[in-house]
């Protein structure tokens, strides 16, 4: 099987040749480097003028040569699945290397003393009140450079054998929608339902027609980044998520299907309280399922019991483990994932989180031999 038939026939309960990988993001360059890739840099980008930064975004041969090196270490380290590049694109380069991108969001590149390793970082919203965002020129879901992005992913898939599936990735409706403010001016704007409901129909419509423009496309798969929660619960009360933004996704679901597309959601965060609602929804996978949550009961183990024919599951494994745990209790775990969870499908191995740059070479090199030795099919591992 290649990646993209392995991770479809698991999303379809189906068992492939063996257990599929995918990280959200990888953000680790000693692992990148035991693998001979070099990481590319993001750092010190130039304040070039807004036309020439939009050009440059729409180049289908610019955005393929940024996402070459990912692609490849996926390719080297058997990680099927990887994020392309469709969304979140930058609008402006600010003093200080900050970047604004189009939903209105200030991002920038960190660096990791340790190994050099850059994380992109949010570093807080533009816009003061919802006046600003009035202001704002919206996102086009039409624009050249998301079809560019995500020919440019196929297009490396097409040139590394299809030995990785590149699946295109773009914002949703949370995340985008708080961080372009920041937490505490969003929280102002919940009281007032019709701002509120503004700029979450903004983001729904946005969202749906790319998905629609990228299915018909032939897109097999489509990632939405859409994080609903953090480690203590949800960002906003179950009922906001039911009446602004559930609605949306089940549009975008019914959508995606209508056009033989899959939707696999990224949301980080305790989602206990509106699991149901997800799968409800028409959602096909689900990750990352934190592990850490202080929620005893959002256990990736209890929800398969419950869900386990409903949904995929991708992900779980502890990125707090993979950077100062014990090397047999990652072992461990890394089983107790494939043995309970991939038999007849419906399991993507992968961390709880991303790979960060505090995971360890050996402890990061411990859970992917667990998956190389044990994540053929028919599964066999004794507890």
């Amino acid at each position: 099987m290649n990646a993209a038939e392995r991770i479809l026939a698991t999303v379809n309960h189906e068992e492939p040749d063996r257990v599929p990988a995918f990280e959200s993001a990888f953000t680790n360059n000693t692992i990148m480097e035991h693998y001979g890739v070099e990481p590319s840099s993001l750092t010190n980008l130039p304040r070039v003028p807004k036309f020439i930064l939009k050009k440059a975004t729409e180049s289908k041969r610019i955005l393929k040569a940024g996402m070459r090196d990912l692609h490849e270490f996926y390719r080297r380290a058997e990680i099927d699945m990887i994020p392309g590049v469709v969304s979140l694109f930058p609008r402006k380069i600010l003093r200080g290397g900050v970047m604004l991108d189009e939903y209105g969001r200030l991002m920038r590149n960190e660096i990791y003393e340790k190994d050099g390793t850059e994380i992109y970082g949010y570093i807080g919203g533009y816009f003061k009140d919802f006046e600003d965002y009035e202001s704002w020129e919206q996102p086009d879901p039409h624009w050249k450079a998301r079809i560019s992005g995500f020919l440019a992913g196929k297009e490396l898939q097409e040139e590394m054998n299809n030995e990785i599936f590149s699946v295109p990735a773009t914002a949703s409706l949370m995340e985008v929608s708080w961080q372009c403010f920041g937490l505490e001016v969003f929280s102002r704007i919940l009281a007032h339902p019709k701002q509120a409901k503004r700029i979450f129909d903004d983001r729904g419509e946005f969202t749906l027609e790319l998905v629609k423009i990228l299915a018909e496309k032939n897109a097999q798969m489509i990632l939405l980044w859409d994080d609903y929660g953090f480690k203590n619960g949800l960002f906003m009360s179950p009922r906001h998520y039911r009446k602004y933004v559930f609605p949306w996704i089940k549009r975008i679901c019914e959508a995606a299907h209508k056009r033989d597309c899959k939707i696999l959601l990224h949301s980080d965060g305790d989602l206990f309280e509106i699991f149901e609602d997800i799968i409800n929804c028409g959602v096909d996978a689900l990750n990352p399922i934190e592990p850490t949550t202080a929620n005893p009961d959002y256990d990736i183990f209890k929800l398969y019991d419950k869900y386990g024919d409903k949904l995929t599951f991708v992900g779980n494994l502890s990125p707090t483990m993979l950077a100062t745990g014990n090397i047999e209790d990652i072992e461990s775990y890394a089983k107790k994932l494939i043995r309970v969870l991939a038999p007849r499908g419906g399991y993507i191995f992968s961390s709880g989180h991303s790979i960060n740059p505090a995971v360890t070479l050996d402890r990061f090199e411990a859970m992917q031999n667990v998956k190389r030795t044990y994540g053929r099919y028919p599964i066999n591992i004794q507890d």
